[in-house]
Order: C-alpha cells, then structure tokens, then sequence
C-alpha cells in the first residue's frame, strides 16, 4: 500500500509540486504571444512585432525549461514524495509539451508568410481562444490538486470537477480543430499555404491534447 502524507512542508519551505506552479504560469505568457502574434499577422502578415514576438516565445520556452531542470534536479527521495514519482515526472513533461506545442505553433505561423481567408481568421482566432481557456483552466486544477496532496483542502469532489472543465473544453478544442481542418483543406489556394496552416492549427490542438494529460495524470494523482 502506497502511503500519501503530506510531506511537504515538513521538508522545506518550497515543494516540487509549487514549482510546477511557476512551470505553469509560463504557459499563460506564451498563449498571451500566441495571442497578439496572431492578431498581428492576420491584420497584415509578418511584420515586426510578430518576429519579436517569436523571439519572445523562445526566451519564455527557454525559461520554462530552466525551471523544469530545476525542479527534476532537486526531487527529494521517492519515499517522501506525496505523489509517485513516476506520476510526477510524467506531468512534468506533459505541462512541458504544451510549452513546445505553442513555441512550433508560432514556428509554423512565422515560416513564410501565407495569406490567410478571410473566412478562416475568425475560426482560427476562435480555436486560439478555445486553447487558452482549456490551459487557464489547467491552473485551477493544479493548485487545487496541491492543496489535496499538502492537506490544505479537503475539496475532492470540487478538484475532480476542475479536472471535468478541462476535459470538456477539450473537446471543444477538438471540434474547432476538425471543422477548421475541413474548411482549409477545402479552399482553392497554393498547397503550401494549406500545409502550413494545417501544422499551426495542429500545433495547437496538442497544447489541448497535452492540457487534457496534465489533467488526467493530475486525477491519478489523488485516485484512491
């Protein structure tokens, strides 16, 4: 039987599960260039505030993995984990792959300027919007699964219920994705215009996929 205590705060004063707090947070900046970059490019294609843009995604990436390193680095033993470690490591990566998605997403847009339709810019503006509220929602259900785990909340039912609004925003994500996948690949432009767009919207709809595992993988983590 795998004992769950509440460690800790018992160890010291900063525990690997808030680190991914600050992992987290990371994510938010980088919906947020996601956000005005798309904004930028639709209006008038890559100008110099997206190149700036992308630059910033990369130092705010490059950060994030500094804190993934951390945290990994200074694990305490596997006795005195809260959660199993196996459990933690693999939400460590999976937050992290979001952070990846989003910096190839900006990749893909930034490749080559490509005319988007104009009946397209809406939909992909939608499906962003979709993604950054399925990764905002991401933060309540972490910081509720580390009040469990630390015994500061008693919430279960109110944790799991987090875990649910990811879930079904989620889905939401997949079916902007599919229905904006059908409406590009239909349209009579250059195939490489196409390509391109169909790797940014995929590139976006793994920062949804890799939302929904930090979720699940969060759940496991307080199942009994």
């Amino acid at each position: 039987m795998t004992l769950r205590i509440p460690f800790f705060g018992l160890l010291g004063s900063r525990s690997p599960m808030e680190g991914l707090v600050e992992h987290y947070d990371k994510i938010a900046e980088c919906i947020a260039a996601i956000d005005e970059s798309l904004e930028c490019y639709v209006s008038g294609g890559v100008c110099r505030e997206f190149k700036e843009l992308t630059k910033a995604i990369d130092e705010i990436e490059n950060h994030a993995d500094s804190i993934k390193r951390n945290i990994r680095n200074h694990l305490p033993k596997g006795l005195f984990m809260a959660v199993e470690k196996h459990l933690f490591l693999s939400y460590t990566k999976s937050q992290d792959n979001v952070l990846d998605a989003a910096q190839d997403a900006l990749h893909w847009l930034g490749m080559r300027p490509v005319p988007i339709p104009e009946d397209v810019q809406k939909d992909l503006i939608y499906l962003l919007d979709s993604v950054a509220k399925c990764t905002v929602l991401l933060g309540p259900a972490l910081k509720s699964t580390i009040g469990l785990l630390n015994g500061e909340s008693l919430d279960r039912e109110g944790t799991k219920e987090c875990f649910r609004k990811v879930r079904r925003e989620r889905d939401e994500v997949r079916h902007r994705k599919n229905a904006l996948e059908k409406k590009i690949y239909g349209k009579d432009i250059d195939f490489k215009d196409i390509y391109q767009l169909l790797h940014f919207v995929d590139c976006l709809d793994n920062m949804g996929h890799n939302t929904e595992n930090c979720a699940e993988l969060l759940r496991s983590m307080i199942a009994r």
